[in-house]
């Protein structure tokens, strides 16, 4: 099938859902940066909470259940991708997810578009099968990392052209994320929202509850703080996993924190919930293949205490943006917590403007999108 050529860049991202992830913030982002310099931004997806805001932007939305991993069904979406970019003249096919890559690739192969792969995690291979599946997003004319950790994983793990593959970490929305945007009255509805009591310091761990984010490991690390006169929050989407929450608060009241511990469910206002807490935390017990809430906490000038693993490393620079503890290591986490919340006030004002300064350097969803065009543009050249 010849190369598709379009005056015009159209672009379809394809992901399983439109939910709060990285991956679906990030598409989302894409898609925006896409209609504003001219171009025309698709995404496959079955729905999700950020499908307003894509629209709004001006996205476009082919619904579907693009997260299956059936093969007759991912067959199936291959061929209505197909007929998609046919129809629509798309030029590129940016997948996002594995699953949906195997039918974004297909269809990409049929229809003569280009196919970029994000490696937005870290797939391990346990068998030679999973190996097989994970390969899918090796298999683009251009494979993005989103930090150098992650780009290391690739590397390590497929035979790829150097020349294919480009690390373009994450971005954040600094006008949205910077405290002067949040105002006094959305702080008090989180506070209101989590039953906060006052006068006490506020300790977030933002994050989908699952067990690899470390929720665990957290609330015994409060248990050792000698002070408690704290209030901690995990504000985070159970997705279903009702059995981990249920874990979770017997943890609590094993621990005798429950009076101390909130579990409130996903947060629509994550720029509010940061400025209504003291310190971040961020306590993954598997390495982040990026870690976006420690990069959102420093351009919200919020000290944030992270495990020594993945791309953490990379984003917090440990004592001047923020503190790094070993990974699973509840002592070290405790002592952390509690040093972060006893600093001066000039030593926070310092650490928050490092951590700002950063951010606008580094890790901009301007410079993201920018990145990311300029791929798009390279291939089509």
């Amino acid at each position: 099938m010849p190369e598709r050529r379009s005056e015009k860049l159209v672009v379809l991202q394809v992901i399983p859902a439109l939910d709060t992830g990285g991956a679906e913030r990030t598409a989302v982002d894409v898609a925006r940066a896409i209609v504003q310099a001219g171009g025309q931004a698709w995404i496959a997806t079955e729905g999700g909470r950020l499908v307003t805001e894509a629209e709004k932007y001006g996205a476009k939305l082919a619904l579907g259940n693009f997260g299956t991993k059936n093969p007759l069904e991912i067959w199936n979406n291959a061929a209505r991708l197909s007929a998609l970019i046919r129809k629509h003249d798309i030029s590129i096919v940016h997948a996002r997810s594995r699953a949906p890559a195997w039918s974004a690739y297909i269809a990409s192969r049929r229809a003569g578009a280009k196919f970029v792969a994000t490696y937005h995690g870290i797939y391990n291979a346990s068998n030679p099968f999973k190996r097989y599946y994970n390969s899918i997003m090796a298999k683009g004319d251009a494979v993005i990392a989103n930090s150098q950790f992650t780009a290391d994983h690739v590397k390590a793990q497929h035979r790829l052209d150097a020349h294919k593959l480009f690390t373009i970490p994450r971005g954040v929305d600094v006008a949205a994320f910077t405290p002067q945007s949040v105002t006094a009255e959305r702080i008090e509805a989180i506070k209101k929202d989590w039953s906060l009591k006052p006068n006490r310091r506020v300790i977030l761990l933002p994050g989908r509850l699952t067990r690899w984010k470390g929720q665990l490991l957290f609330i015994e690390a409060l248990e050792k703080l000698p002070d408690k006169n704290f209030e901690a929050v995990m504000a985070g989407d159970a997705q279903e996993r009702d059995s981990y929450v249920a874990e979770l608060r017997s943890a609590l009241d094993r621990a005798g924190l429950s009076q101390n511990v909130r579990i409130p469910g996903h947060c629509n206002d994550m720029p509010a919930a940061l400025m209504a807490a003291d310190l971040i935390v961020a306590p993954s017990i598997e390495p982040e293949a990026f870690g976006r809430i420690a990069v959102e906490a420093q351009a919200m000038g919020r000290p944030i205490v992270a495990s020594r693993l993945g791309a953490q490393t990379e984003t917090i620079l440990d004592g001047v943006t923020g503190f790094l503890f070993p990974p699973g290591d509840a002592a070290a986490l405790a002592q952390a917590i509690a040093k972060a919340l006893a600093m001066p006030e000039a030593d926070r004002h310092k650490m928050a403007q490092a951590g700002r300064e950063r951010v606008l350097q580094k890790y901009t969803v301007d410079v993201m999108c920018a990145s990311t065009l300029q791929i798009y543009q390279r291939l089509l050249s």
